[in-house]
């Protein structure tokens, strides 16, 4: 008997790492898939939401599926900790949610997408001019490259219909995610990623309270609204982080930040299919040109 625990425990331990090699890509896929619907989702709740209400729930539900985190890790929380924690939320969360929101009443979910793939270059850029990181020839090169798709995309008119200020917003919401990335590295190092994404979730909710109750909508909100921003909030921000903190502790955050190629082209996919929006050159430039430009700006790092 000890003998076949032996054995099962060996054939467990070698099985073990090619599961792993198999359910990466896999969950990496499935990640891109579910941030990049978060695009579709805000496209059809922020009709009848409006931006900061609809981003009132997303953040509400995220916060709520991660606070069995922030419990678990509540010691290493300090008060002294919650204004940072709440200034992280602000420029981490709150205002580049709203940002997407307000873009998706106005352009294509793909245009948000293709937009939110600029956060690795801004996070480069903003670590270079605020602390002093080194960003070389090559990722200078990619930013370059990179500010010129976004101006391809913004100058682009989409079924006659000019998208420049959604994609300002997008871009806008991508420069504040790499603020925070780079002040979340660089304050809140040493917590539970998981506690550290539902606390600054919840933060922001109370902090985002107050302008979406003066928002509400005094029209009914229908059913598919409300199950988008659902979704929007459980699967796309509460059980997504969670997903990818799984990820990181497993693979590491280099490669675990390849969803990025992901998202955009899961936006723009799940946009045609199922909201019949169009697939214009334009876009196809621009996703490329800023696609292109983060792959070289990955590869510099290594």
């Amino acid at each position: 008997m000890a003998a076949i625990d032996c054995n099962t425990a060996t054939v467990s331990a070698l099985a073990r790492p090619a599961v792993r090699d198999w359910m990466t890509p896999l969950e990496l896929v499935v990640l891109g898939a579910i941030w990049g619907a978060s695009f579709l989702f805000m496209r059809v709740a922020a009709r009848d939401f409006g931006a900061v209400p609809l981003v009132e729930v997303r953040l509400a539900l995220g916060s709520l599926v991660l606070l069995p985190f922030l419990w678990r890790a509540r010691a290493q929380f300090p008060r002294s900790l919650w204004p940072k924690l709440a200034l992280i939320g602000a420029i981490n969360s709150a205002v580049p949610f709203i940002l997407f929101a307000w873009a998706a009443q106005r352009a294509p979910a793909g245009i948000g997408a293709i937009a939110n793939a600029m956060t690795v270059l801004f996070t480069a850029l903003v670590g270079f001019l605020f602390f002093g990181e080194k960003i070389g020839t090559r990722r200078a090169t990619a930013l370059i490259a990179g500010f010129a798709g976004v101006v391809v995309l913004a100058s682009a008119k989409v079924a006659g219909a000019s998208v420049g200020w959604a994609v300002i917003a997008g871009a806008t919401a991508a420069f504040l995610y790499g603020i925070g990335i780079n002040l979340v590295r660089r304050h809140l190092t040493g917590l539970p990623p998981a506690a550290v994404a539902a606390a600054t979730l919840g933060v922001s909710a109370l902090l985002t309270l107050p302008f979406a109750a003066a928002t509400w909508p005094q029209h009914a909100i229908g059913l598919q609204s409300w199950l988008s921003a659902a979704m929007l909030g459980v699967l796309c921000t509460g059980i997504a982080f969670v997903m990818y903190y799984r990820l990181i502790a497993r693979i590491g955050a280099s490669r675990a930040s390849t969803v990025t190629y992901l998202v955009p082209l899961f936006g723009v996919a799940w946009a045609w299919m199922l909201l019949d929006e169009p697939l214009t050159l334009s876009m196809g430039i621009a996703g490329a040109m800023i696609l292109g430009s983060v792959a070289f700006s990955q590869r510099a790092q290594k």
